[in-house]
Parts: structure tokens; sequence; C-alpha cells
């Protein structure tokens, strides 16, 4: 029994309560959302039963993505099993030990950001604490909600927890290597997904095989693009050219006669700068030139 939402149970947690958690989780996941979004990192919050191939996707993914930089942190009650997985897999994770509780919230999400370098990432994973109920109610900030779905669950599992396939943008049926060994029908399977999901989509993936790994990273691809149109510009360089006159003078004896003629040389330096033009200063500070020769004939 998850002691911070009750699951459900309004005997433990008063529903007017329940309410209130609700309300405050929304508006740390609405925090979460904004820095994603103007960071332009595509945060994913991936769900599902335990066992149902969460971790193993995603270490497939680092196999088939080139140039995307991915990230993650995994959640689980008691151990950092699947993080260390995934750091092994070439994702930079970190755990999130949950204790008691059977799902994330938008401020756990938030406090793991606090020492991870998620702002250099491309795509975010959010793996969640497995479980086919509560994770489905809390928003974590997420851009899409992806869960994974077992060939060895059943064909019914869709009907049994509707809302977690409600909340659902995209579905994942994983281990489909397995199916020629299961007693299973793909078409009830996906039947089931569309009486329940809104809009449903569906794809159907190996982890050990790579069978439909390739449509899942065109999935990923489509939902960064409107992420990396939101994001800001890398402010535009302006060049500020410095020019700096130096004067030497040279000795000259001629029968006898000391001769003194000044020289005067001008240096021209550019510098480039981020930002606006209007919001650099320059001091008058002192500029030192350190071997140059200069040659001059009389």
């Amino acid at each position: 029994m998850c002691t911070t939402c009750g699951c459900g149970d309004t005997e433990l947690v008063p529903v007017e309560l329940h309410e209130k958690i609700l309300a405050g989780n929304d508006r740390a996941a609405a925090h979460n959302r904004e820095h994603f979004r103007e960071s332009g990192v595509l945060a994913l919050n991936i769900m599902g039963s335990p066992g149902s191939g969460k971790t193993a996707v995603l270490e497939a993914t680092a196999r088939v993505v080139n140039g995307v930089r991915l990230g993650a942190v995994s959640a689980d009650l008691a151990t950092d099993n699947d993080a260390r997985r995934l750091e092994k897999a070439g994702i930079p994770s970190k755990a999130i030990t949950t204790g008691q509780a059977c799902h994330l919230d938008a401020e756990l999400v938030h406090r793991s950001l606090h020492d991870f370098p998620w702002r250099g990432l491309d795509v975010f994973f959010i793996e969640n604490v497995g479980n086919l109920v509560c994770p489905a109610i809390y928003d974590l900030g997420q851009e899409a909600n992806v869960v994974a779905l077992s060939v060895t669950e059943g064909e019914d599992k869709p009907l049994k927890y509707p809302v977690m396939f409600q909340k659902a943008d995209l579905v994942l049926v994983t281990k489909v290597d397995l199916v020629p060994h299961l007693d299973i029908d793909l078409a009830r399977l996906e039947d089931s997904l569309r009486r329940v999901m809104p809009d449903p989509k569906v794809l159907r993936v190996s982890a050990r095989t790579g069978e439909g790994m390739g449509a899942w990273k065109a999935w990923l691809e489509e939902k960064r693009a409107p992420i990396l149109r939101g994001k800001p510009k890398e402010p535009p360089m302006h060049e500020h050219a410095h020019t700096h006159q130096h004067v030497h003078e040279h000795e000259h004896s001629h029968g006898g006669t000391k001769h003194t003629h000044p020289h005067s040389h001008e240096h021209v330096h550019s510098h480039e700068h981020a930002g606006s033009q209007e919001t650099h200063q320059h001091g008058g500070g002192e500029h030192g030139h350190e071997g140059s020769g200069h040659e001059h004939e009389h």
C-alpha cells in the first residue's frame, strides 16, 4: 500500500486530501515541464508492469540511436539495479528509491534533477515504478506517456487496467520474439488496446532481436521535432574590433650626431562575444604585444 496516495483507498486517504496531493503534484509537474521544454529536452514517462521490459527497451534504444544524447532516472522500491543496467548500456542514469511509494511523483523527479546533467540531453527517460495503477494518475512533467506491455501479460490486460492505457500516448508491445512460444493472439491484444485508448498508437518491439526498434526510433524523432522548434536559439556572436597604436623610437648616429626617429604602428584586434553588441563594455586597459619585429631602412 502506498503511504502517499493510499492507492485509491478513501478510508486511508480522504478524497479531499487526495485531491490536494494531486493539485500540489500538478504544480510541480508544470514546473518540471517548463524546464524540459525551455531546454529542448524530450521527457518521457515510461510505465508498465514489473518485468514488462521497460529497462530492456531503453537498453536497446541506446544501441539503435546515433547522435542522440539519452539520459534516465529509474525508480524502484528498493534497489538501483535498473539504473546500473542503463549506465552499463551507455545511458547516464540516476536511481530513485521510493521505499513504500508505488509510483513516482513530480517532486521526486524534480529533486532528482538537481545533481543530474539533464540539460545537455536530447531525450530524458523517466522509468517509473513497475505498476499498472498509480503511476498513470501522477503527472511528472513529461511530454508523453509510453507504456510497455509484454506479450506474456495476457490479451485482456488493457481491459483490466484501463486508466493506464487511457493515459498512454504510445504502447510498446514488448518481447514479441516470444510469440511463437506462447498461446497469445496479438490481434486480440491490440483490439483490447483500441477499446480503451483514445488515440491508439501501438508498436510491436523486441529488445532481444531489434524488431520494431526502427519504428520506435522514428517515433522518438517525431516527438522531438516540436521540442526542438521551441528551443531558444543560441545568442548571436558579435565581432568587435579594437585599434591600438604603438610608437617606437630608433636612434641613428650620423657624423657623431645622434638622430631620433619616431615610428607609429596600428594593430587591429577582433573579438567575438555572445549576446547583443550593446551589452559589452571594454575598459581602457593596456594591451601588450610581444615578439613583433619591425624593420626600418634609412
